[in-house]
């Protein structure tokens, strides 16, 4: 019996429940992560999409922020969790006291698409093919460095980039019924 990759979703805040729904569609088995033991089970680990400054602490308050940072499998940050992934906020809204765990060298735009009120759906060209995801106050990347590949851009916005293990999109697959991008990450856990 082929043994179900164990996709963890950090669920201290933010939408991980559509996460775990997408993941199972996509023929993984999903699961909540509060804890370093939780995620140290975890064969790839998706950080989802909240208010990232809240989630930043709560990655420090709990141990999270070095276990993630020492995690050597998959990871997929999606929209605040590109922010959270990220080695710093180029413009918009200054950094101040935002937590980063720095592990993809790109720079990001914060709430680069609007207010929550301009939030929208698109289909958007990638790498994979093409895949619709929902921009909720959603980041950009506005630099990257020469190890960052970018994987999909939404107009002359780079929204999708990947650097070794690490994958980051400014938009929501999961609140889709595109389950293309959940699949493309548990084949590679």
């Amino acid at each position: 019996m082929e043994h179900r990759k164990r996709i963890g979703v950090l669920a201290l805040q933010g939408d991980y429940e559509a996460h775990i729904k997408s993941i199972v569609a996509a023929g993984g088995e999903g699961f909540e992560v509060r804890t370093p033991g939780e995620l140290a089970t975890a064969d790839a680990l998706i950080l989802p999409g909240g208010e990232s400054t809240t989630i930043g602490y709560l990655l420090a308050r709990f141990g999270l922020d070095k276990a993630i940072q020492a995690f050597q499998k998959p990871i997929w940050g999606t929209c605040a969790g590109m922010i959270l992934l990220a080695k710093r906020i180029t413009e918009g809204e200054k950094q101040g006291g935002q937590p980063l765990l720095g592990l993809l060298d790109i720079g990001v735009v914060r709430n680069a698409f609007g207010r929550q009120i301009d939030s929208f759906e698109a289909r958007i060209e990638t790498s994979f093919g093409p895949v619709t995801g929902v921009f909720i106050r959603a980041p950009y990347v506005s630099e990257w460095g020469p190890s960052v590949e970018v994987l999909g851009r939404y107009e002359d916005r780079v929204v999708l980039v990947r650097q070794g293990n690490i994958l980051a999109s400014a938009f929501h697959p999961e609140l889709t019924e595109d389950p293309s991008l959940h699949r493309a990450f548990i084949e590679r856990a």
